[in-house]
Parts: structure tokens; C-alpha cells; sequence
């Protein structure tokens, strides 16, 4: 099935999966609902639309670079006056002295992901993000992508691809080994599947990004080290880069 490669990369990402307004917690590696938001925002489709469109689209993660988890605090109110404060649960304002609120927000920094998106719609997806109707972002809107968002369009079999042919950035491989392991993070589970450990339930589809009745369903990923080719492995930065231009010029 034809499809699309994406390369998530960026100073700052953030993938919340049960995040509160106090607390914006982020996973390892990008949720299902920050890319359907990502397809959505690209495609102007409105809050209230429904996202019918994207439910056979299927998705697999090679985490590149794991990033580092970082956490920073936000204040909200302070300094202003107590009738323009963020107001209680009940609708009142808070007394003098207790007016500024903190916000903890997790994020991952030089993190980097390439993602196969196969299914019905892909082929629309890769042209929109490229002239996108509202700006695509890494989960929140001031973490702004690295130019090279869109790999490929239209592959014949973009999971393939992901395993055999895209460059990955740098990492020690030992003298003599011909292969590497690498993060995967995969939608096909198994329900007979033994294999326990890589398994995890994620609160993260997408049912509607309606401001006043967001929903979300679960789903079932299984995240698992496999081995790819280690010539894949680029020696530095700017090997890196280059085989990525070189890569991207090739196909396009």
C-alpha cells in the first residue's frame, strides 16, 4: 500500500497523551492524535469536522534519536489585575496573592523521528504539508519543524523504506557489526501475540478536536528493537545531512 515518509525533527517536541491545563506531560515518541492534528491543520480541516477521513491511516515510528526529556514552567496571571486572572472552577477569582498560576510543560529536545504513513488518504497528505493550509507543528504550536518534513510522497511501501533505505543520524555502532538496532514503534499488534513487554494502551485517537468536546479513544502499540542495516548510520552531522538532501533530491 502506497504512502508517505515524514522526518519529525526540531529543537522541541511535545506529544501529550493525558495532559491537564497544570500539568502537559509528553511521550517518547509522537501520538497518533499530534499527527492526525498535524494531517488535519495541513488539510484545513476545521475543529469541528469530523476526522472519519484519517481512521485507516496506520503509522510506524523509527525513533532516530530519543531526544532528551526536559520540563520548564509557565506562569499565567501574573502581575495582572485580580478582575483579568484565570478564574476558579466556579467561575469566581482567586484572593490576592494567590492570582499566578504555574504550568509544568514536558517536552523533548533534538529528538528525532521517521515516520511511514500508509492508507487510504496518505496520498493527499504529503502535497498538503508541503503547501499547508495552517503551519504544521511538533505537538505544540511553537515547536516548529526542520525543513525536511516530507521525505517522500506516494511510496510504494513506505515501511520498507523506513528499514532498508532512509539515512539515520549517528550513533556508535561496534567495529564489524553489520547491523544495528533501532526503536520501532508499530500499530500492528497482535492479540495472540506473546510478547508482553513492548506492548502498551494508549489514549491518543483522535474522535474530535472540538474546543468544547475533545474526545479520544485507545489504541495498541507495541514498541520493539529492531535490527537494521548499519550502513544506514551516517559518520556526523553533516554526512547526515547530506545523504538526507541527496535522499529527499532523488525522490522528489
Amino acid at each position: 500500500m502506497t504512502g508517505l515518509l515524514l522526518r519529525l525533527a526540531g529543537p522541541m517536541q511535545s506529544w501529550g497523551e493525558h495532559s491537564a491545563f497544570g500539568e502537559r506531560d509528553t511521550l517518547s515518541f509522537p501520538s497518533r492524535s499530534g499527527l492526525v492534528g498535524m494531517f488535519a491543520a495541513a488539510q484545513g480541516v476545521e475543529r469541528r469536522e469530523g476526522l472519519e477521513r484519517y481512521d485507516g491511516l496506520r503509522l510506524l515510528v523509527r525513533v532516530d534519536r530519543r531526544g532528551i526529556r526536559m520540563s520548564d514552567f509557565h506562569t499565567v496571571g501574573g502581575g495582572l489585575p485580580r478582575e483579568r486572572t484565570v478564574p476558579t472552577a466556579e467561575g469566581k477569582r482567586r484572593p490576592e496573592g494567590a492570582t499566578t498560576i504555574v504550568t509544568r510543560r514536558a517536552y523533548l529536545a533534538d529528538a528525532v523521528f521517521t515516520v511511514a504513513v500508509t492508507g487510504p488518504g496518505s496520498e493527499d497528505i504529503g502535497p498538503a504539508l508541503l503547501s499547508p493550509h495552517w503551519q504544521s507543528y511538533l505537538g505544540r504550536r511553537s515547536f516548529v519543524p526542520d525543513p525536511l518534513l516530507v521525505l517522500r510522497e506516494r511510496v510504494s511501501d513506505p515501511e520498507h523504506e523506513l528499514r532498508t533505505t532512509v539515512p539515520l543520524p549517528y550513533r556508535r555502532v561496534p567495529e564489524g557489526r553489520e547491523t544495528v538496532e533501532v526503536e520501532m514503534v508499530s500499530e500492528r499488534v497482535a492479540p495472540g501475540d506473546a510478547d508482553a513487554a513492548g506492548r502498551t494502551v494508549l489514549n491518543d485517537v483522535p474522535l474530535s478536536f472540538a474546543s468544547d468536546r475533545r474526545r479520544y479513544a485507545s489504541r495498541e502499540v507495541r514498541v520493539e528493537r529492531t535490527a537494521l542495516p548499519a550502513e544506514l548510520v551516517s559518520d556526523g552531522i553533516r554526512e547526515y545531512q547530506e545523504r538526507l538532501l541527496n535522499y529527499v533530491e532523488e525522490h522528489r
